[in-house]
């Protein structure tokens, strides 16, 4: 996959160190993937789920650090590129104002 934005992914991880090893696996795994639906990205992350946003779009959102962050993504499968669009702790994801800028 292309990651586009991962230097984005990089500052998150300078931000949030304690997320930094977590964001470079994910970074390393995501860009040397072929996935081709959900059930590809879920045989490596089971715990990544599909979410609606105000878009009428569907992002997948990945658990970063256990169940401390989350990294929402929008992921083109026939195109081959994982755009990042959204990091944030696990206290603003629940609040679920981000899904009304996407």
């Amino acid at each position: 996959m292309r990651i586009i934005h991962g230097g984005t992914v990089k500052d998150w991880a300078a931000q949030y160190p304690d997320a930094a090893e977590s964001l470079g696996a994910w970074l390393d795994t995501a860009g040397h993937a072929t996935w081709r639906n959900l059930a590809n990205v879920r045989q490596v992350y089971p715990h990544a789920d599909p979410v609606k946003v105000a878009s009428s779009r569907t992002v997948v959102v990945f658990n970063i650090r256990g169940n401390r962050y989350r990294l929402v993504t929008a992921i083109h499968y026939n195109r081959q590129i994982v755009y990042t669009l959204r990091f944030m702790t696990h206290a603003e994801y629940s609040k679920d104002r981000w899904k009304d800028t996407l």
